[in-house]
C-alpha cells in the first residue's frame, strides 16, 4: 500500500467516526474553539504527567524535540510560494546543515559523553572506550535500520525505474527513519542535567530539518498535491524525533550510568546520516565548492553558538 492510499484509508476511517461527525456538524467558531481546547487538554495531560514522573528536565527536553522536529515544516513553508530550488542554494542548505551537525556532534555530545564517562569511571580511561563502542553502536543501528527498512536515500530519489508516488513514499521513510535519533540525540543531551548543551543541539537540529522539511515537500507539490498538505506531511516526517527525545532523555534519566554510551550512541547515528546522506547528496552531480565552504560556515557559526552559550 502506498503512501496516499493509506492516508486515504486512514482519513476515511476518521472521517466516519461519530465523534469526528459531530465535531464537523458544530458551527465553525465553535469547531475549532473545541479543537483548539482537547489540544491543549492532550498536551497538559501529557506534559504534567512527565512532570510529576521525570521532573522539569524531561519536560523541557520532550518539548525541546518537539520544537526541533516542528523545523521541517518550517522548512516546508518556502513550498507554499516556490515551484522549484535550485541546486545550488539545495545543496548549500544541506552543507550547511552538515557542517552544523558535525559541530553539534563533536562539541555537544561527544565532548560532554566522555566528561561523563570520565565521571562514572575517574580513575580509568574506560569512559573513552564506552563512549567509542557507542558510537558503533549508533551507526550500526543506522546500519540495520538503512539495510532492512524499505525507503531511498537522497541520491536514488530521482530513480526512473520507480513511479514518483512510491519513489517519493520511501524518500519520505528514510527523512523520518533518520530523525529518530536526532531526537533521542536532544533528549539524551538534556537528559545529561546540561541545558547548554541541550538548547545548542536543540538548535542544530532544527536548522538542520530545515532542508529536509524543503526537500520533502517540494516534490509533492510537483506531483500536484494540496501545498498545504505538503507542508503538513513534511511536518509529519519530524515529529518522529519527539518520541526518539522522550525515549532518551527518560532513559539516562532514569539510568544515569548509561549516560556515556547513550551520548555515543547518539553522536554515532549522526555521524552515519552525515556520511552516508547529506555529504554525498551535496556532490550528487558533481563537486560543489558551494556545499563545501557552507559546510565550513556551519561548522563555526555552531562552534561559535557552543562557546557563547557556555
Amino acid at each position: 500500500m502506498n503512501m496516499e492510499s493509506c492516508f486515504n484509508t486512514q482519513l476515511s476511517k476518521l472521517q466516519s467516526h461519530p465523534n469526528y461527525q459531530k465535531l464537523m456538524a458544530l458551527p465553525t467558531t465553535q469547531r475549532w474553539l473545541t479543537i483548539a481546547a482537547l489540544f491543549l487538554a492532550s498536551q497538559v495531560l501529557v506534559f504534567g504527567l512527565l512532570y510529576v514522573i521525570f521532573g522539569k528536565i524531561v519536560v523541557i527536553g520532550f518539548f525541546a524535540s518537539i520544537l526541533g522536529g516542528l523545523a521541517t515544516g518550517v522548512g516546508a513553508l518556502p513550498a507554499l510560494f516556490l515551484k522549484d530550488v535550485s541546486d545550488r542554494v539545495f545543496n548549500s542548505l544541506l552543507g550547511a546543515a552538515a557542517g552544523v551537525m558535525l559541530a553539534a556532534t563533536a562539541f555537544s555530545l561527544l565532548t560532554p559523553g566522555m566528561a561523563a564517562g570520565k565521571e562514572v569511571w575517574p580513575d580509568s580511561h574506560a569512559g573513552m572506550f564506552v563512549v567509542s563502542f557507542g558510537m558503533f553502536l549508533g551507526a550500526f543501528f543506522l546500519h540495520y535500520a538503512d539495510k532492512n527498512l524499505p525507503h531511498l536515500h537522497f541520491n536514488e530519489a530521482s530513480d526512473a525505474t520507480l513511479d514518483s508516488l512510491k519513489r517519493l513514499s520511501l524518500f519520505i521513510a528514510a527523512i523520518t527513519i533518520h530523525n529518530f535519533p536526532e531526537g533521542m540525540s536532544v533528549g539524551v543531551s538534556f537528559g545529561s542535567g546540561d541545558m547548554k548543551n541541550g538548547v545548542v543541539l536543540t538548535i542544530a537540529i532544527a536548522l538542520q530539518n530545515l532542508p529536509e522539511g524543503l526537500a520533502v515537500a517540494m516534490p509533492l507539490v510537483a506531483l500536484g498535491y494540496n501545498k498545504w498538505k505538503a507542508v503538513g506531511i513534511a511536518t509529519l516526517t519530524g515529529l518522529v524525533e519527539p518520541i526518539g527525545g522522550l525515549l532518551g532523555i527518560t532513559m539516562v534519566t532514569v539510568f544515569k550510568p548509561i549516560l556515556p554510551i547513550a551520548m555515543g550512541f547518539a553522536a554515532g547515528a549522526m555521524l552515519f546520516v552525515i556520511s552516508e546522506e547529506i555529504i554525498p547528496e551535496t556532490h550528487s552531480k558533481g563537486r560543489s565548492r558551494f556545499a563545501t565552504f557552507s559546510l565550513m560556515a556551519g561548522f563555526i557559526i555552531m562552534m561559535m553558538l557552543d562557546n557563547l552559550l557556555g
